[in-house]
């Protein structure tokens, strides 16, 4: 922990203040003593800075950010999350909820379940890895009895399989610090990127994506690399970075928001295009020119929907429009192309290029 926290003035505020809630919590879950309600919400509220509270079996525990409980009734519940057995947690925060409020709630009443019994106290949806012990667990560069015992570090076996998440996006850390990862994954800032090992074999690509459609998220991508023993870790984290490179931010398409490397198939190879020639392309350039013009970003958003459902309507549904307007945005997609998009041949054709557009785009 303390190499992470030496780090945090290199992520951007969104990332460090997610790191420092997830934290929070870990240290309360693992200080090695029962943990009571009054000192969860007390900690809670002063965390997120606005009364908290939690109410249970008929009994209200509310504490202000000072420590101090509110002289004041209960305000204007800001955000709730429920807990077993018949549990609720809740932030009084004036106005519209903070940016991590979502964040703090989810494992508020994680913790909460651990107070009432409904969790082990060992339970954690995912933890805060010291990044320094992520890198070496990732890199390619490092001895095998040096990986081996980073992983150990990390409390991962490293003759078991594992998978790499990379997540790209002011809000990368707050999403892999969800419970949509399964119990046991290391989280760690990386870069720019957000980092996550995952044991077992299984992807949790689905559970993302899930998250995406039900929380709308935005402004985030996510790439999921494939299976390796833990050792080849460095070999799941360049396909999870490859696998970022197709992932798109299109609100209502989180198949685009979410890339599996293990799904995209022979449509790998296109990374190994160089650059320029991809841009040089005719239809990229089409594209390209289009995405910069006014609607550009719209009209890409309609071409993805409609490719991915292949139909029309679906296209709409997704994006939440009407398909008259969906329309119109391929009418100019298909004048910038040249091409109409009814023939299949040109669909496949435009759907190459779309990916062209965002393996040419600088890598996160």
């Amino acid at each position: 922990m303390k190499g992470l926290l030496l780090r945090l003035s290199a992520l951007d505020a969104d990332a460090a203040a997610a790191l420092r809630v997830i934290a929070h919590f870990e240290a309360l879950l693992g200080a090695g003593r029962r943990l009571d309600a009054e000192s969860l919400v007390r900690s809670t509220a002063g965390l997120a800075e606005c009364p908290a509270g939690l109410e249970v079996g008929g009994r209200t525990v509310r504490f202000g950010p000072a420590g101090t409980l509110p002289a004041e009734p209960l305000g204007a519940v800001s955000g709730s999350a429920e807990f077993a057995p018949g549990g609720r947690v809740w932030l009084e925060r004036p106005g519209a909820p903070g940016p991590l409020d979502e964040l703090v709630l989810e494992w508020l009443a994680i913790a909460a379940g651990v107070v009432h019994g409904s969790r082990e106290q060992d339970f954690a949806p995912a933890q805060v890895a010291d990044p320094a012990l992520v890198e070496r667990v990732l890199s390619e560069r490092e001895a095998v009895e040096d990986r081996a015992r980073a992983l150990r570090l990390l409390g991962l076996a490293p003759e078991l399989p594992l998978r790499v998440v990379a997540v790209a996006g002011a809000s990368s850390v707050a999403v892999l610090g969800r419970r949509e990862l399964r119990p046991g994954v290391r989280v760690a800032a990386v870069g720019p990127l957000a980092v996550a090992l995952a044991p077992g074999a299984a992807s949790s690509a689905d559970e993302l994506r899930a998250f995406v459609r039900d929380q709308g998220a935005q402004g985030v991508r996510i790439g999921v690399g494939g299976s390796v023993p833990a050792l080849d870790a460095a070999a799941s984290w360049a396909q999870a970075r490859l696998a970022l490179r197709f992932a798109v931010d299109v609100v209502g398409l989180p198949d685009e928001t979410v890339v599996d490397h293990d799904a995209l198939g022979p449509v790998a190879l296109l990374a190994d295009i160089p650059v320029d020639r991809l841009r040089a392309q005719p239809d990229v350039r089409a594209l390209v020119g289009l995405a910069e013009g006014r609607g550009g970003p719209a009209a890409l958003a309609a071409l993805t929907a409609f490719l991915r459902t292949g139909s029309l309507r679906h296209a709409a549904t997704d994006l939440h429009l009407h398909h008259s307007s969906v329309a119109a945005r391929l009418s100019g997609v298909e004048n910038a192309l040249g091409y109409r998009l009814s023939d299949p041949q040109n669909r496949f054709r435009a759907q190459l290029a779309l990916y062209a557009v965002r393996l040419a785009e600088p890598e996160t």
